[in-house]
């Protein structure tokens, strides 16, 4: 048995608690809250920190098979020089894949990641995520603009789906985003997923999706003709609304990957889809298009909000604190225990796992993590803040 106290114990299941006490079994099962009324006796047995305890991170949207990938592609060039540059790099140096995935499910550890949803297009990891403390839901990715390639496309996620399945991770078949699929892919998609508890799709990562969509040109057309991908007669959905509206499954939560480029009238059309989230990976969007997404707008529209790393092609870390970090700096108004409860609570609603994650209540095995070097008085995350695992 473990005691641990620190400044403050944000628990989401209540107002934080100062200075109270959180008890755990060996293999971090809570067993008990105390609230001290920010009176703690002297106790031998318990451990006191000088920071903030929180429940370990949920990392909802992860790419960790393309950590071999970290320095390759140029930041700030846009998603269609992106998108052409990852072609490229991806078949170049894939050699590494099992190596810095590993190093990366490390760091991802070490960085009070817990739980992650991560973005699979090959079996590559699944080994790794089989022995590692993190606990992984894999989101089998589909994509595929040639309508004549959507039964071959449809049957290679099938086939992987079946090799997830005897690894038994929990796995789903995602789309990966409305300007990569042909809506002969997407039909045969929702029929495959119409039971899925999970889906995820990137979503608005950037401007140039719009003009591809509705017009078929723009940036991402010319990426795909120079990556040989074009093809005569696209048959796209003709917005982002559309495509979470008709073409994805309705059942389960729907996770809507990026947003960086969110508007009011989009987020409320789709918001008649229920059980749905939205992930926000800053780094990633500062990484590709040198722009964050619209917090203010997302919370005005009253839309659940989670957190995730993407990978180490669009990122330096695979760190949910970092991600953190870069929201309170363009967003300093936004509450700690706000930020908190989107890289917890919420993720664990999102990926259906909050029985285990997300909250410090006795049943649950949430890990716990110890913020430090925060500004205590105003409860502000700092550059320097930190964060440690205890449990």
């Amino acid at each position: 048995m473990k005691h641990f106290s620190a400044q403050y114990i944000f628990t989401n299941n209540g107002p934080p608690l100062k200075r109270g006490i959180v008890t755990a079994d060996n293999d971090g099962t809570i067993t008990g809250v105390e609230d001290s009324g920010g009176n703690l006796d002297e106790r031998e047995s318990v451990e006191f920190h000088n920071g903030i305890i929180i429940p370990g991170f949920v990392n909802c949207h992860c790419h960790l098979e393309l950590s071999y990938m970290k320095d390759l592609i140029p930041p700030k060039k846009g998603l269609a020089e992106f998108l052409k540059h990852f072609r490229t790099k991806r078949e170049e140096v894939a050699e590494n894949v099992s190596s810095t995935a590993s190093r990366a499910d490390n760091d991802m550890c070490r960085n009070g990641i817990v739980l992650c949803a991560d973005i699979c297009n090959t079996r590559l990891t699944f080994d790794i995520k089989k022995k590692s403390r993190i606990k992984y839901i894999n989101l089998l990715e589909v994509f595929g603009i040639d309508p004549e390639k959507a039964d071959h496309r449809m049957n290679e996620i099938k086939q992987l789906s079946n090799i997830a399945r005897d690894y038994r991770i929990p796995s789903w078949i995602v789309p990966h985003s409305a300007y990569s699929l042909s809506l002969s892919l997407f039909s045969l998609l929702r029929a495959e997923t119409e039971s899925n508890k999970i889906t995820s799709i990137h979503f608005m990562e950037a401007e140039a999706e719009k003009s591809f969509l509705k017009y078929h040109d723009g940036p991402i057309l010319e990426s795909y003709k120079e990556s040989g991908l074009a093809i005569e007669g696209l048959e796209t959905v003709e917005d982002h609304a559309s495509a979470v509206l008709e073409e994805i499954t309705p059942s389960g939560n729907l996770i809507l990957v990026h947003n960086t480029f969110a508007d009011r009238t989009t987020i409320k059309k789709v918001k008649k889809r229920k059980n749905l989230f939205w992930c926000l990976c800053p780094n990633a969007n500062m990484y590709i298009e040198d722009q964050v997404p619209p917090l203010d707008l997302l919370i005005e529209e009253n839309c659940r909000i989670v957190t995730g790393t993407d990978s180490l092609a669009s990122n330096d870390r695979l760190s949910i604190l970092e991600e953190l970090k870069t929201l309170h700096t363009f967003y300093p108004w936004v509450p700690l225990q706000d930020l908190i409860v989107w890289a917890t609570l919420n993720g664990a609603l999102a990926l259906s796992q909050e029985k285990e994650y997300g909250s410090i209540q006795p049943g649950k095995k949430p890990g716990l993590l110890l913020l430090q070097d925060i500004d205590l008085h105003k409860l502000q995350l700092l550059p320097e803040s930190r964060v440690t695992r205890l449990m």
